[in-house]
Formats: structure tokens, sequence, C-alpha cells
């Protein structure tokens, strides 16, 4: 009898030593896709930006249609090339100094004939130019008094640099992201030209003072704008994580540094709160905090779901990717019509067929188990199922390009704009401060604005120096 007890006891140890196996070996497997899915990522199918992927960068693989037509230009396509200017700077001209056929002199007096010409586009001498400004006194021969000229009111010093050398200080730093020892190298090298990296750091501190009000006007403009596009980057000053957060519109740029993500961030920037029309962005949490229209980026979505196909092969991801593809194309079509809506009853598909869908997604990747008693925690959500949540969860959100047409399909707007920011941090690194940051922003603000208005950058800086403060356009045209 205590044999049999024994070995039941034993069998009872075994059972739940398998069981723990079993769990332990359900985990495991569990960390060994998440593990492979993480190293499958790339920029295909993640939110990863290219240059991470490296010696495991992907093949391309374009989300556009073959068109059937061969690569280059194509037949009818005028080209391009340098033209003739109708008023050239200098003119030389080349005459025989004797006949080409007897070999006599020609008279260097005789007026010839244009029988054709070249032109040559070139650089002028590069080099600065010196202006001695003196003051001169005159005696009046009325009163025998003497009086004294008076020196323009923005020379103030004895020595002083000029409008142009600050404009393009400003203009490689801000539009070129040019380190301040280098533009004080490329000053030196081009033009012989010596400028202290503290004077380049003065140029930039007032040209960012003087854009202030042109930066207040394009703040206020975003505000009042009817689809606002958002997002959010991290970079570094002094060494310590900050962010970047932007707010844009097709016309319009507005960057903002902050040391933090969240919500006390986004309301320093003072924008997001006020806006009434559609914002645009990645579902981040914190912008649904914000009571307005949403609309969301699907370019992320396309990624994740690639990731989802190639990882899981869950069915449902394909279906929502080639619904979102198709639809897109619905919504472009009507655009080039010249529609302004689409027909209620294909909406009222479009929505039947995007429900279904999420239905299936929901069946296809059931919610975790609830965990053991005793165990702390929440059960932990797979990709797929968060996914399929979300696009259950914010349905109104997902189409609110089919909605609405003046909303995108994509925040690809916003990530143009706020990767300028990763390129100047590869370029020169981290800010030194965080006045330097905010400079940089402001300025990055206008240059951005002026030049998707289609206006020269380089005239806008110039106009930073000389009190003609070029405003931009804060309507829509």
């Amino acid at each position: 009898m205590m044999v049999m007890d024994e070995l039941r006891q034993e069998n009872a140890a075994l059972r739940e030593g398998i069981q723990h196996l079993r769990e332990r070996n359900a985990e495991l497997e569990e960390l060994v896709k998440q593990l492979t899915a993480r190293l499958n990522q790339n920029s295909r199918n993640s939110s990863w930006p290219s240059s991470r992927d490296k010696s495991r960068k992907p093949k391309p693989k374009s989300q556009r249609k073959r068109s059937g037509r061969k690569a280059g230009g194509q037949k009818g396509h005028r080209g391009h090339t340098l033209k003739m200017t109708e008023t050239p700077d200098e003119i030389i001209v080349h005459q025989p100094d004797s006949c080409d056929h007897c070999q006599h002199a020609l008279p260097k007096e005789q007026v010839g004939e244009t029988v054709g010409k070249r032109q040559v586009f070139d650089l002028p001498p590069l080099r600065y130019i010196s202006t001695e400004h003196q003051v001169h006194a005159l005696t009046c021969p009325q009163c025998g008094e003497m009086s004294e000229g008076k020196f323009p009111a923005d020379v103030t010093n004895p020595v002083q640099y000029g409008k142009g050398v600050k404009q393009l200080a400003v203009y490689l730093k801000t539009e070129q992201f040019v380190p301040y020892q280098r533009s004080q190298q490329l000053l030196q090298d081009l033009f012989s030209l010596p400028v202290c990296v503290g004077s380049l750091q003065n140029f930039m501190a007032k040209a960012a003072h003087q854009v202030k009000p042109a930066v207040a006007a394009i703040k206020g403009a975003v505000i009042q704008s009817d689809v606002v596009h958002a997002d959010e980057t991290g970079f570094y000053i002094g060494g310590k994580r900050h962010w970047l957060h932007t707010a844009s519109t097709p016309q319009l740029s507005y960057f903002f540094p902050h040391a933090k993500r969240g919500r006390e961030a986004v309301d320093a920037m003072d924008i997001l709160p006020h806006v009434q029309g559609t914002l645009v962005h990645d579902a981040w949490a914190t912008y649904f905090l914000y009571e307005t229209e949403h609309a969301l980026c699907h370019a992320h979505h396309l990624r994740d779901l690639t990731a989802i196909i190639e990882n899981d092969e869950h069915e449902w991801a394909q279906k929502m990717h080639t619904f979102l593809l198709a639809t897109k194309a619905v919504v472009d079509e009507a655009k080039l019509a010249g529609d302004t809506c689409l027909p209620s009853a294909i909406v009222q598909q479009i929505e039947h067929s995007y429900d279904a869908i999420v239905a299936d997604g929901m069946v296809e990747t059931p919610p975790p188990e609830r965990p053991p008693p005793g165990k702390k925690g929440r059960p932990k959500r797979t990709k797929s199922r968060c996914l399929v949540e979300r696009f259950g969860k914010h349905k109104a959100a997902m189409l609110r390009f089919v909605y609405d047409f003046n909303v995108p399909f994509d925040n690809n707007l916003a990530e143009r704009d706020i990767r300028m920011m990763k390129v100047q941090q590869k370029v020169s690194g981290c800010f030194r401060s965080a006045d330097s940051a905010e400079q940089f922003c402001r300025l990055r603000s206008y240059t951005s604005t002026v030049r998707k208005q289609g206006q020269r950058v380089w005239q806008a800086i110039g106009s930073l120096f000389d009190d003609t403060l070029l405003m931009p356009q804060l309507t829509p045209v």
C-alpha cells in the first residue's frame, strides 16, 4: 500500500513537472518568435529608417503598380538643357587675324559680322568686399559752425561683417546643416574671410530673434488650418535625450523642441489643443487626448501589415493590406475625375468590407489567455492582435481619407518635414544648448515654410538682416 502511495505521489510530481516544462516551452517558443520577427525588421515592414537596414537591407518592393513603360525618358518627353541668356554679362569678340584663303592680314578696326556664338556660365572670382564709411565735417558758410555726417544706422562698429556674410552663415547652418567649424573653414577657403565661431553663433541668434513675428504668424495659421499633420522624433541637447515636435500643413511648418515627449510637451507647443480641423498622425496615444477629428497614417499600417504577413502569415493582414491600397485607388480615381466625395453606396460598401476584415482578424488573433491565479500583470498581446484592435477601435480615423478628400492617405508630409532634423543630427550631431536648439527650430519653421510656398530661401534669410522681414503666405491659395 505504501508503494502505491509513493508511486501516485511520484506520478503527480512528474505530471506537474511536465506541465511546467510545457508552459516554459511555450514561453520560449513565443520568445523565439518575437526575436525572429525583430531580426526580420527592416524599413519595408516597420518604422525603421533605411539607414538601419545595413547589410540586411531588403530588396526594394514598391507599392506602386507597374506602368508597363520602359525605364528612362519616354517618347515625346521634352528634355532640359542650358539655354542661352539674352543679356550676357560680358561679350568677347573673336576675329580672324588673317584671311583664311590668301593669308593677307585683316584690319583690326574692321567691324565683323556675327556668324556664331557660344556662352559659358561660370562663377565670379570669390573674395570679400570691404567698404569703408567715412564721416566728413563741413563748415556752414552762414554761421561758421561745423556739422558732421552720420554713419548708416546698421554700421555701429569700427569693423564689422556685412549682411551677405551673415546671410550665408545662417543659410549654411539652417539649410545645409553645416557645423560652425566647417562654415568657418568654408568662408576662409572661398573668400579668405576670417570669421570666428562666436560670430557665427551671434548671426544665428540675431536671425532667430528677427524671425519671431513670422514664426508666431505661422503658428497661428497652422492652428486655423483644416488639416494639420503632427509627428515627433528624438534628438539630443547637451548629450541628453530631447524631442522635436512638429505641426505642419502643405504650406506651413512649425517645429518645437522639448525635454519630454508626452502631453506636457504637446501642450507647451500650444497648437494641438486649439486645432479644430482634422489631426493626421501615427496613432500615438497622446494625440488622441485632444478633442478633434483624427486621421491615421496608413503608410505605418502598410508596413506593420507587411511584417505580420511575413512573420505570422495571418490572412486578415493580407486582406487589410489589399483593402487599403484598393480603397486608396478608388479615392484617387474619384479625385482625378473632379469629384469631392464618394457616393454613399460606395462608402457603405467600403465600410462593410472594412468591418468584415476586422471581424476576421479578431477571430484569427484571439486575445491572450487570462494569467493563472496569483500571477500579476496584464497578459501580453501579440502585435497582430494590437493592430487589429486598433483597426476596430479607430474605424472613423482609419477611413477619414474616404470621408474627407482633403485628408491624405498617410502622414508622410510631417515625416518629410521632421526628417531634416535627422539629417542635421547626422551632419552636425547634437545641440550644445537649449537656446541653440530653439533658434534652429525657429529658423527651420520659417525657411521650411518659405520653401514650401515656392519662395527663395536665400532672399528670405537676407530679409532678416535688413529689417524687411519677408512674411510667408498665411492663408491657403
